[in-house]
C-alpha cells in the first residue's frame, strides 16, 4: 500500500481477499496506515459471530495434514494471534459446488471430526493470523511453508521482506532439499530491477543485502540460497510458480531442466558466518553431498 500510494497518489484503498471457491472472504477499506499489510478486518461483532466459523488450526509443514491431538484425535486449534490454516465450518458438502469433473479434488477440501464427532469443515488451504483488534494478515499458502532448523518458515513473509529491499523487482521464496540436512533450506529466486547500464548484478550490493535480511528476519528464515533469475516467475493467473524451481533445487546440474530459461540463472549461497552471499557451483554442491560442508 505505502509504495502504491506514494507512486500514484492514491489516498483511499479498497481491496478484497478471496478464493475462486469463495468460502472465506475478507475486505479491506482504509484511508490511512492502520490496515497497511492486512488482507481484511473484522470488528468486534464479526469476531464474535465467526469465532467458531473461521478457525485457525495447526498444520504439519512436511505433509500438509491437519495436526491432531494424540489423545482426543481432534484438530489442534491455534490462537488467532498465532494463526494457522483457516477452516470454515459448513453445514454440509452442498455449501461448496465442487471442482468441475474432479470429485477427488472436491473431497479433499472437506475434513470431518475436527473438534467433535460429525462436524464438517472446509479447508481453505491458506494460513492467516488475526490480531486482537481484528486485522487479518496472510501468512502462507498451504504447501509453501517449509521447515528448517526445527522452525517453520513462511515463504510469503520472507518474500515480503526481500521485496522491500531496493533493487529487487520480485522475490519468489521456496524450500529446497539439501543433501545430509533435515528439512528444507530457504531459497529465494530474485529478479533484480533494471539499471540504466543494464548491469544489474554488478551494481547490486550483496553484502548490504545480507545485512538487511539478517536484521529483518529470524536467523532460521534468512534464505540460505539465492537464485538470480532474468524473468518473472508469474504464470497465467498472476501467481508465482514455485514448482519448477523447487523441483530443480540447488543442484547446479539441474538448472534449466524444469524452469524454462533457467540454465543461465546464477546461484549463490550464504555460508555459516559469512558476511555476504557467494557463488554456489558444482564444487560446493559436491561438498554438501560428501558431507564436507554444512549449512
Amino acid at each position: 500500500w505505502d509504495r502504491f500510494r506514494e507512486r500514484f497518489g492514491v489516498q483511499e484503498v479498497a481491496e478484497f481477499f478471496n478464493s475462486t471457491e469463495g468460502m472465506f472472504a475478507l475486505t479491506n477499506h482504509d484511508r490511512g496506515p492502520y490496515l497497511t499489510g492486512a488482507v481484511g478486518h473484522h470488528g468486534l461483532l464479526l469476531r464474535t459471530l465467526f469465532r467458531n466459523t473461521y478457525v485457525p488450526v495447526a498444520i504439519d509443514p512436511e505433509t500438509g495434514d491437519i495436526r491432531r491431538d494424540a489423545k482426543t484425535g481432534f484438530a489442534i486449534r491455534e490462537p488467532y494471534e498465532k494463526g494457522g490454516e483457516i477452516l470454515v465450518a459448513v453445514p454440509s458438502t452442498d455449501a461448496f459446488q465442487g471442482y468441475w469433473r474432479n470429485a477427488q479434488a472436491t473431497d479433499k477440501k472437506f475434513v470431518r471430526d475436527v473438534f467433535r464427532k460429525g462436524d464438517l469443515f472446509y479447508r481453505t488451504g491458506d494460513a492467516l493470523r488475526r490480531t486482537s483488534d481484528g486485522r487479518w494478515f496472510f501468512l502462507d499458502r498451504l504447501g509453501d511453508t517449509f521447515r528448517w532448523k526445527s522452525e517453520n518458515v513462511s515463504t510469503a513473509e520472507v518474500a515480503e521482506v526481500l521485496g522491500r529491499y531496493p533493487g529487487i523487482a520480485e522475490a519468489n521464496v521456496y524450500g529446497v532439499k539439501v543433501p545430509n540436512h533435515e528439512g528444507r533450506a530457504g531459497c529465494a529466486a530474485i529478479q533484480l530491477s533494471s539499471t540504466k547500464d543494464g548491469d544489474d548484478e554488478k551494481t547490486f550490493d550483496f553484502a548490504a543485502f545480507t545485512r538487511y535480511v539478517r536484521s529483518k528476519l529470524p536467523r532460521y528464515a534468512v534464505p540460505v540460497f539465492l537464485r538470480i533469475v532474468r524473468a518473472s516467475s508469474h504464470i497465467h493467473n498472476n501467481k508465482q510458480n514455485k514448482v519448477p524451481l523447487r523441483e530443480e533445487g540447488v543442484d547446479p546440474s539441474k538448472r534449466g531442466t524444469k524452469a524454462a530459461g533457467g540454465e543461465n540463472d546464477r546461484l549463490l549461497y550464504l555460508p555459516p558466518g559469512a558476511e555476504s552471499y557467494v557463488e554456489f557451483g558444482q564444487r560446493e554442491w559436491e561438498d554438501l553431498v560428501a558431507e564436507r560442508a554444512r549449512l
